[in-house]
């Protein structure tokens, strides 16, 4: 009888258990709800902003990062993106006052943040304060290319790309060294051999696929979602340079072998013409940068620069070339405001234009205009005794960054497809050891559908 009732009193505070349970879900519906109406979803909402794992990734990489002095700022373009849109909003926002979530908490499985590593004093402290922290880290090293074109340097490594991971959401540290012309470069992510290919999804980093190179960004600091950080003071500047970012280096070990079979020229003359040469070079890009016009280097200077990391000595002109539709009509009196007066003008606008502007020491600055055709390019030249016209042909190219007489400047990617279709093959032989006649004969002649003679 007693284990009866037992069971009857179990079974009793049982069912007055779950109607009470049931007394406060329908309270909670029908009348917290309704008095609370929207406070209570937008709290709830950001409650559940701030809970998300990726917000507490960043936060605690920024704490780290703050606490350890580590000179970092967002680069991440779906959040500069976001923080753009909003930007005078975000701007005056005070530190504490975010009540939701709006950026950090967008889903993605990375958030990518730049270090400033020349002004990184503690690498090794930090790393292991981060796995202490509980994130996982991986390290990507590679040789420093500053140091390509000098033999017994040339095998040091340098970090290039941290993957700190918490939970399932990682921080991609994208490490920008400083080089020569006052810019940024940050080098590719390429995984050796006894890295986990799985540690995180790689392929959906917007970083690393390729070495770039930015201008040097002034930063400002900002609230985001209840967060400081530094960020560019000019977001859609640096926005607008990464899809057009890639940068590639000068080939230093071709270049020391080329001059092991062709001595380079150091005679007073040479390295005269080729300060004079960079001169020129500077003042032009500083030029056509102001008119906000595109340019990289063409012809004999591009050759230069990928066969002997230099300018060539005998070259007597420096040569640019600028797409045609990014001509400007005060292009040759912003020039001559500059002390460069046009010394010829060949073609028009919309058929094979061509500039020469005259520097000091009888050194020549030759733009070449570029025309896009549906499946080639192709630039125009005159012969200037008879005015007889040709026409140069090139595939197709796209533009990237390097390094080049202490400059960030433009080259075509294709640069071998770009030199040859200008040159033909023979671009490893040095003119100066044939006659100048057959040395024009062989490298630059060309009928005008672009062939060799």
């Amino acid at each position: 009888m007693s284990r009866i009732n037992k069971n009857v009193i179990l079974a009793l505070l049982t069912l007055t258990s779950s109607a009470f349970l049931l007394f406060q879900l329908y309270y909670y519906k029908h009348y917290l709800s309704a008095k609370n109406g929207a406070g209570l979803s937008k709290s709830k909402g950001s409650q559940n902003g701030f809970d998300s794992t990726q917000w507490h990734a960043v936060k605690k990489f920024i704490m780290l990062t703050s606490n350890q002095n580590v000179p970092v700022f967002l680069i991440d373009p779906l959040i500069l993106e976001l923080i753009n849109k909003d930007f005078e909003q975000v701007k005056n926002t005070s530190h504490g006052s975010t009540s939701e979530c709006k950026f950090f908490c967008v889903p993605r499985d990375f958030t990518a943040f730049a270090l400033w590593y020349h002004l990184w004093k503690n690498e090794e402290g930090w790393f292991r304060i981060a796995e202490n922290m509980g994130f996982q880290c991986l390290k990507i090293e590679s040789k420093d290319p500053r140091l390509d074109g000098i033999d017994s340097l040339s095998g040091t490594e340098i970090p290039l790309h941290y993957i700190c991971r918490l939970a399932n959401h990682a921080i991609h540290l994208v490490v920008f060294h400083e080089r020569n012309g006052n810019y940024l470069w940050h080098g590719h992510l390429r995984l050796k051999g006894h890295m986990d290919r799985r540690f995180v999804p790689f392929r959906k980093l917007q970083f690393g696929r390729y070495p770039g190179a930015f201008d040097r960004p002034e930063l400002q600091q900002i609230t985001v979602d209840g967060l400081e950080v530094f960020i560019p003071k000019d977001p859609v500047h640096f926005l607008e340079e990464i899809p057009h970012s890639r940068f590639i280096e000068c080939r230093y070990k071709e270049a020391r072998a080329f001059f092991q079979q062709y001595l380079d020229d150091n005679t007073v003359e040479a390295m005269t013409f080729r300060k004079n040469a960079k001169e020129l070079l500077q003042l032009a890009a500083k030029t056509l940068k102001k008119l906000g016009v595109r340019f990289w280097l063409s012809s004999g200077t591009c050759l230069g620069w990928y066969r002997q990391c230099n300018i060539i000595p005998y070259s007597k002109d420096v040569d640019l070339g600028i797409f045609i539709q990014d001509y400007k009509s005060d292009i040759i009196s912003a020039f001559h405001d500059v002390g460069l007066p046009l010394k010829h003008k060949f073609g028009k606008v919309e058929d094979s234009l061509e500039l020469s502007f005259q520097g000091k020491d009888d050194i020549k600055l030759d733009i070449f205009f570029f025309y896009e055709e549906t499946d080639h390019m192709w630039n125009g030249g005159t012969q200037a005794k008879t005015g007889k016209k040709f026409k140069y042909l090139f595939p197709k190219f796209t533009l990237c960054w390097t390094e080049f007489v202490d400059m960030k400047i433009h080259v075509p990617c294709e640069t071998v497809e770009y030199i040859e279709a200008n040159y033909g093959p023979y671009i490893w032989i040095q003119c100066r050891i044939i006659p100048e006649i057959q040395c024009w004969l062989l490298l630059k002649c060309r009928m005008s559908d672009g062939r060799l003679w």
